[in-house]
């Protein structure tokens, strides 16, 4: 498998979800921290990529996911998305991007805020210190530049190509994503033909972190089933 993770996260994104997924390892862990456009990090997670996996992505990595499909078709065996969008960036992202575009590179980053990670997960998960503590820490090990080239990333809108993608396909929700909607999570399962749909209950945007072992199961019984004929 190569899981891709979202913005200002890494491996530890994963790390509650990929041992109920053993049959299908070994895992490898998709670095976004080092580039400045979609494309880039798809070239970069294929060059330590098996030569075919299964392709995991959440939130942000869900167009890098796609994107490593196009660059690699015959490598991807089945693509699994996670709370995330193929919409482009709308007037208020893209307002966001040029005040951060305005700052001073040198500008110190004080991390990802408290009110910001509370606004990703489901309002019974907003006592989850363990899940704030593991985001916050995530986003300082990658650091001012990463958040900065990251934050500046152009995300196209890609409804209308997502036909294209033919291998097979599994789109998951999290119930009360407040980030990312139901209506861009059906976007997705409609554009992507064949695909399958599921929603996991409880969650907010944080899905692999809010519920890993109903992630895992989601994930699990869908590649089952494929491999099933089913």
């Amino acid at each position: 498998m190569l899981l891709v993770p979202g913005f200002m996260l890494d491996a530890d994104l994963w790390r509650d979800v990929v041992p109920a997924l053993g049959d299908y390892g070994p895992a490898t862990y998709a670095d976004l921290s080092q580039d400045a456009s979609i494309a880039a990090m798809a070239r970069r997670a294929l060059l330590d990529a098996p030569d075919r996996f299964i392709l995991v992505g959440f939130s942000m990595g869900g167009y890098v996911a796609r994107e490593i499909v196009r660059q690699a078709p015959e490598r991807v065996s089945a693509l699994v998305l996670i709370a995330t969008s193929a919409r482009g960036d709308s007037d208020v992202e893209r307002q966001r991007k040029a005040a951060v575009a305005g700052q001073s590179a040198g500008t110190a980053f004080r991390g990802l805020s408290r009110l910001a990670i509370l606004s990703s997960l489901h309002p019974d998960n907003a006592g989850r210190i363990d899940i704030l503590e593991r985001i916050q820490a995530a986003g300082q090990r990658m650091g001012g530049g990463a958040f900065r080239r990251q934050s500046l990333v152009e995300r196209k809108d890609e409804r209308d190509a997502l036909a294209s993608i033919g291998c097979p396909s599994l789109v998951i929700a999290g119930e009360e994503d407040r980030l990312r909607s139901r209506a861009e999570a059906l976007e997705l399962h409609h554009g992507l033909v064949g695909s399958s749909f599921e929603v996991v209950a409880e969650t907010g945007h944080m899905v692999p972190m809010e519920a890993p072992q109903r992630v895992a199961a989601v994930i699990r019984d869908w590649l089952d089933q494929l491999n099933s004929g089913a």
